[in-house]
């Protein structure tokens, strides 16, 4: 007989005080621990163990996984399948919703399933046009921005009705995220448009490829003057470079990344372009790590997904502490009993 009542696997109860989630990454963050995310690349299959292999090279290091939703608008599994896989054995994904390919009926639906799946956490983005993708000729739908859709789902959870105003029977309990890019022009915008984000809904943020840290520090001391580091858990984003090569070609050919010309140098003058510029994500996550109003790290390693846990752990920023993964709990039980 099925047993209705069994919490999904990984999934926290009961909610804490303060908190909307039941979601190990709200607890690390209001905590006040130093938390690490990290993007889990889709796999172009439909076999379940392409995601378990991909996920596993995170465990003991990351809080949580963002299953990504379509990026650069090319086709993969879909976030909501991989998240279906990833909490049936516990791990705590962060479900991407891209606004660029449905509307707001399957929306809305995909967060009621995601929620009944054990997600905690949605990080809501508008999403990139299909021009930049691999389907071009495809229909763009956009119902919904990331504006919009925080509101939607903020709507769902805290008054536990649709957008159409439709009533919720059970309230989907939610820890919602946006994006933010203080790296594009024009920037003194960027604040205000964080701003905004957070009136809408977003209490967690995890940026773009930070490079610049001074453009960072002045972004963080600007969102520092308007009130905002009181409302919002702040994590950048930094990763890896295959090569100067590669940095190069990101910079001038994805939007919104900045790379200063002093890291395309120092990478081209490496005698190891791939190892150094592990050094320098290293250092990057130190020096943003001391940065007030800084409150985890979002890492992105592209096809280099393997490095993050060296990565990590060469950074010093978990302090000892060793984030939940499958099998976790039974280890500390065997070790506990001396086994």
């Amino acid at each position: 007989m099925i047993n209705h009542d069994e919490p999904v696997p990984g999934e926290m109860l009961p909610i804490l005080a303060g908190h909307t989630s039941a979601g190990r990454l709200e607890r690390v963050l209001r905590a006040g621990h130093f938390a690490v995310t990290t993007e889990l690349s889709p796999p172009d299959s439909a076999n379940r163990h392409d995601v378990y292999e991909r996920a596993c090279v995170f465990d003991g290091f990351v809080d949580a996984m963002n299953a990504t939703d379509g990026s650069g608008a090319n086709c993969h599994m879909s976030s909501v399948g991989m998240c279906a896989l990833l909490t049936r054995i516990g791990y705590a994904p962060i479900m991407q919703v891209s606004c660029r390919d449905k509307n707001r009926i399957a929306i809305q639906g995909d967060v009621l399933g995601g929620a009944a799946m054990g997600v905690t956490n949605v990080l809501c983005l508008t999403g990139d046009g299909v021009q930049a993708g691999d389907h071009p000729e495809a229909k763009p739908v956009f119902d919904l921005d990331c504006m919009s859709l925080l509101e939607t789902i903020r709507g769902m959870r805290d008054k536990a009705e649709f957008l159409s105003g439709r009533k919720i029977s059970t309230a989907p309990q939610l820890f919602l995220g946006a994006a933010s890019n203080p790296f594009a022009p024009p920037y003194d915008f960027r604040p205000y448009r964080l701003a905004k984000k957070i009136a809408a809904g977003a209490q967690f943020v995890q940026t773009n490829y930070c490079f610049d840290v001074p453009r960072f520090t002045e972004f963080m001391a600007r969102s520092r003057d308007l009130g905002l580091l009181e409302k919002v858990f702040i994590l950048p984003g930094v990763g890896p470079m295959a090569s100067a090569k590669t940095a190069i070609w990101i910079r001038d050919n994805v939007p919104g990344i900045h790379i200063p010309d002093a890291v395309i140098d120092r990478l081209a003058g490496a005698k190891n372009q791939k190892q150094e510029s592990q050094n320098l994500c290293v250092e990057l996550i130190q020096e943003l790590s001391e940065i007030e109003g800084v409150s985890g790290i979002h890492v992105m390693a592209y096809r280099q997904e393997e490095s993050v846990a060296n990565i990590i752990q060469r950074s010093g920023v978990l302090q000892g502490r060793t984030p939940w993964y499958p099998g976790r709990d039974e280890q500390l039980l065997q070790e506990s009993s001396g086994k």
